[in-house]
This record gives structure tokens, C-alpha cells and sequence, in this order.
């Protein structure tokens, strides 16, 4: 076939990877071609395969396009993808119509550029190139390459920190790429083949999801177990809620009792390593108290403000309200002192993680949780799933624009929602005669209408920029959490009467706005819940728990 038949045959279609390793059930050439015949006739348009016996069985059965590798141990003792033309040849003569080779940048240095010449003007074929990076993508194109995949994404050492599928990588190698992209490498759900057509690939290879029954029925099997482990094995986490002018931490069981609790102020002025050193305090001191109670938790959490790369424990993006908190690895220091799983996230979607968990949010699939203290967060949960964003800095309700020109914000914009609606702005408000939000709430709640008409004011300002996240995102409920909604009521029942003025159609929606059944230690809870879902993860295995090998190609 003609890189242009190929083209034809494969284009906008699923190509299913047909493969088995010595030892496993499967690893026989007639069960092989079973596996791909069930494959054509689910829709498959094409089929890759390792080995000569097993592309010879396959093309025996169907007539839809293979893509033959030969998988061999290089003596640097790692698996090399066809690393030679011989090799290429003799899956052309089995039956392949085009071969795949390693194109990285290891394969480079083995001569993979030279081979993808050899194989195309000795046998005439497609040559495929399997990258990890950009980079190797171009290089093998201008090689003569006629398709480049995202096959080796995660799987190099370069880019091993690459654990989950990411549209936005192939949308960077078809920007990148003189020649079509095929999506391959973690592709496990139907939707994440969707996401990587919508972000340009030729077609979608799909493999270990599809045919290794021993690795998806683990997949089910962990998920089943950990989460009933979760529920009902009892255990303790450390919660740690980093805010910007106080830090609160607890232990925390399973259930989401909070069995003991502590505050301390966040030397947030002091400049990023002093919080930072301040967190390992934290940690350490409930790690320790936790001990000396009896109990032996078994993860950290840290929920904190800014944005957070969650699989990484790395700040991505931080206001002034924590200066210099920009690129925090929160995750990495803290589990090199304690030895534990560390989960960090931003504060407002913990908050969000611990309603879903513990509190008001159980039966709910969409919904927004909205912090107001020294800051404005959010946290938002769309279809089940907590939602972060491309880039790890979704939810920044905050920082909706609601005022042109207007007041300055801790990002550096002017006339974003946050200072109109944070602790300072209530306190503004109420004038001179209050000194602490807790004072304003608690004459309001007397009657005082200055402190009423502040606590109206802020009301009103907060539903101009939820109205236009629930506009968006269409949520059964608004969940509010911080110290602002302590005890307060009348912004609650504000929040409410102003939203039903701004959003349309509103009696339609049915949206229930209510305070955090979290209370202050909100964040603590939501951090725990965060770290009983790092110990319990069935990507990550248990803790302590045997890890699962993952294959490549």
C-alpha cells in the first residue's frame, strides 16, 4: 500500500494494537489473530502487531492494513522498537503494509533516521515513526517518515513525567508535523480517542483498553477494591489548608471525622520559602501528633491558593496574595520529609473534592464551590469530575471581570470580581467601626444596618460573578465555603434573591445556593479527602501496595 492508500484506509478510523508478551494467557499468534478479527468486526480499520507469527496469523484472517514493529532488548537492556531493516523486511514479508520504528531520541542515536530511508527505498512501504517529543517528530518527517504517533509519549526518559493521555500534545505535533499524526500511547476511554481526533490525529491506535482483558479487568478490580478500602477501611490522613493569612490543619478518618484541629498564622509576606518551610512544620507537627494519638496516617493533603499542577504537587500559578508562590514544589518537600503521598491542590477545589466526599455535594454531579476570605477560589465539578483545566488554572472566579477600570486586584488586573467580594472588601463596606470581618457578620446578624447593607453590598457583587458562572456551566448547586460564610446567613439569602434577578431562565435550573456543610475546617476536610484519594488511587496502587508494569507500543 501507498502511504496515500493508507491515508484513505485509516483516516478518521480506530487502528487496535493487537499484542501479548511472553507469559501472558494471550501470547499465541492464532489467539492474536482471534483478537484482531474480533477488532475488524467491531469497526477497526487497521490493526498493529509485533512479530512475524503474529502478523503472519493476522493477515491470514483479514485484509485491513497492519502496521508490523518487531519488538527486540537492546543491550542497553531496553526495548527497541524494529531496529533494523532486516527486521523491517521480515514483517513485510509476514504480511505488514507499512513498519513502525522507534524515531525518538534514543532510536535516533541507534540510527532510526538512516532506517526509515532504508525501508522506504528497499521495501517500498509506509515507514511510521514513533515519537515522544516534538521535536523527534519533525526530525523523522524530514527523514522521509510518512506518518508520525505519539506511541513512546511518557515512556522516555525525557518525558516519563508524562503519566495520562494529553490532547494538547497531539494538537502540537499536527501543528509541528509535514506529515498526517496517528494518536496512540494511554488512549483508555472512548472519549480520550474522541478528544484526539478533535485535536487533529489522523486516527487513534488503541491497544492495552481494547486487548489485554488481563490489564482492564485489573483496572476495574482496583477501582472496585480501593474505593470500598476507602469507605470502610478505616484509616487517617493529614489535611493541611494553606490560606493566605491563616493555616489550618487536622487529622482526619476515612468517614470524615475531624479528630483534632489546630490554626496558625501563614507568613505569607515573608516571601515563598518561609511558608514553604512553615507548611513543612505543619506537616511534620501533625504528622507527629497524629502518631502520639495512635494513629498512622496514611497520606498528606494540602490545599492551598494559587493553582496546582495536581500530579506534579507544583504550583503553577499564584496571585499577590501569596508572593512568590509561583512554582512551589509543595508536593515533592513534603513527601521527601514525611515519606508519604503528598496531594496538593488549589483550595477552592478541595473544598470542592471534600463536599463531594463528606458533605453537601454527595448526590451531586455538577456543582461550584465558592471560597471567600483574604481571597476569592473555586472549584467546580462538571459531570462527576472535579474539573482543573488544560493547563491546571481553571475555576478563577476570582478574576471574572465585573467592574471596567476598577479596583485593583492581587493579579495585577483591575476590576476583577475578587476585590469586591474578599474580607478586605466586606470590611471596607462597614467603615471605621469594625476592625474584623467576624465583627461585621456578628452585627449584622445583630441588626446593625451598617454591617447589614455591607454584608448586601458584598452579596450583590458576588452574584454578578456567580451568575456568570452558573451561565456557563449550568450546575445544580452553588456552594459557598471560608470565613465570609461563617455564620452568615443574609449573604446566603442575598446571594440567592440577586442571583434569580441576573440568571435566565432561573425557576428552569433549580439551583440551590448554600453554605459549606464543612464548616471552617472546610479546606482541612477537602485536603484529607484529597489525600485519601492519592493512598487509595488505582492508577498508583495502594500504598505499599505491588505496582502494575506498564508495556509500550
Amino acid at each position: 500500500m501507498t502511504a496515500n492508500e493508507v491515508t484513505q484506509a485509516i483516516r478518521g478510523r480506530l487502528i487496535v494494537s493487537c499484542q501479548a508478551t511472553a507469559g501472558e494467557v494471550f501470547h499465541d499468534p492464532h489467539l492474536m489473530a482471534r483478537f484482531a478479527a474480533a477488532a475488524v468486526a467491531g469497526g477497526a480499520a487497521g490493526i498493529r502487531a509485533n512479530g512475524t507469527a503474529d502478523i503472519r496469523a493476522i493477515r491470514g484472517i483479514t485484509s485491513v492494513p497492519i502496521i508490523g514493529i518487531h519488538k527486540v532488548q537492546h543491550h542497553d537492556g531496553r526495548l527497541l522498537i524494529t531496529p533494523s531493516f532486516e527486521s523491517a523486511k521480515a514483517l513485510v514479508d509476514a504480511g505488514a503494509d507499512m513498519v513502525a520504528l522507534d524515531c525518538t531520541a534514543r532510536g535516533q542515536r541507534l540510527g532510526a533516521l538512516d532506517r526509515i530511508r532504508q525501508i522506504r527505498e528497499g521495501l517500498k512501504v509506509p515507514v511510521l515513526a514513533d515519537v515522544a517529543e516534538v521535536a523527534e517528530a519533525i526530525a523523522a518527517a524530514q527523514a522521509g517518515a510518512d506518518f508520525v504517533l505519539s506511541t513512546l509519549r511518557g515512556y522516555t526518559e525525557e518525558t516519563n513525567h508524562v503519566q495520562d493521555f494529553d490532547p494538547n500534545f497531539i494538537r502540537d505535533l499536527v501543528r509541528a508535523s509535514s506529515v498526517p499524526v496517528i494518536a496512540e500511547g494511554r488512549i483508555s476511554s472512548p472519549d480520550q480517542a474522541r478528544r484526539a481526533v478533535a485535536a487533529g490525529a489522523l486516527a487513534v491506535i488503541v491497544g492495552t483498553a481494547i486487548t489485554r482483558p488481563s490489564d482492564i479487568t485489573r483496572s476495574f478490580s482496583a477501582a472496585i477494591e480501593s474505593e470500598y478500602l476507602r469507605r470502610n477501611d478505616v484509616s487517617h490522613a493529614i489535611g493541611i489548608d494553606l490560606g493566605g493569612t491563616q493555616t489550618k490543619y487536622g487529622v482526619v478518618r476515612s468517614d470524615g471525622t475531624l479528630l483534632f484541629k489546630s490554626t496558625l498564622e501563614t507568613p505569607a509576606q515573608s516571601g515563598a520559602r518561609a511558608v514553604l518551610e512553615n507548611l513543612k512544620r505543619v506537616g511534620e507537627s501533625a504528622t507527629r501528633r497524629a502518631k502520639d494519638a495512635g494513629y498512622d496516617p496514611i497520606a498528606i493533603g494540602v490545599a492551598t491558593a494559587g493553582w496546582v499542577d495536581a500530579r506534579t504537587g507544583r504550583v503553577v500559578y499564584a496571585t499577590g496574595n501569596l508572593p512568590g508562590w509561583t512554582g512551589a514544589r509543595i508536593g515533592e518537600e513534603l513527601s521527601a520529609i514525611s515519606g508519604l503521598p503528598v496531594a496538593v491542590e488549589n483550595d477552592a477545589n478541595a473544598l470542592a473534592v471534600g463536599e463531594k466526599q463528606f458533605g453537601a455535594a454527595k448526590s451531586f454531579e455538577h456543582f461550584v464551590c465558592v471560597t471567600l476570605g483574604t481571597g476569592l477560589g473555586g472549584g467546580c465539578y462538571v459531570a462527576g469530575a472535579l474539573n482543573r483545566g488544560a493547563h491546571s488554572i481553571a475555576n478563577q472566579v476570582g478574576h471574572i471581570p465585573i467592574v471596567s477600570d476598577g479596583l485593583l486586584c492581587s493579579c495585577g488586573a483591575q476590576g476583577c470580581l475578587e476585590p469586591y467580594v474578599n474580607a478586605s472588601a466586606l470590611i471596607r463596606y462597614a467603615g471605621s467601626s469594625y476592625t474584623s470581618t467576624a465583627q461585621v457578620i456578628e452585627a449584622a446578624n445583630s441588626g446593625e444596618e451598617i454591617a447589614r447593607e455591607a454584608v448586601q453590598t458584598l452579596a450583590r457583587h458576588l452574584a454578578r460573578g456567580c451568575a456568570a458562572v452558573v451561565a456557563l456551566l449550568d450546575p445544580q448547586a452553588l456552594i459557598l465555603g471560608g470565613g465570609l460564610t461563617e455564620n452568615n446567613p443574609l449573604l446566603i439569602s442575598v446571594l440567592n434573591d440577586e442571583m434569580a434577578k441576573l440568571v435566565r431562565p432561573w425557576t428552569n435550573r433549580e439551583l440551590r445556593v448554600m453554605a459549606s456543610e464543612l464548616g471552617y475546617y472546610g479546606g482541612v476536610l477537602g485536603a484529607a479527602a484529597l489525600a485519601f484519594e492519592r493512598a487509595f488511587d488505582p492508577k498508583r496502587g495502594r500504598q505499599n501496595s505491588s505496582q502494575t508494569t506498564v508495556r509500550v507500543g
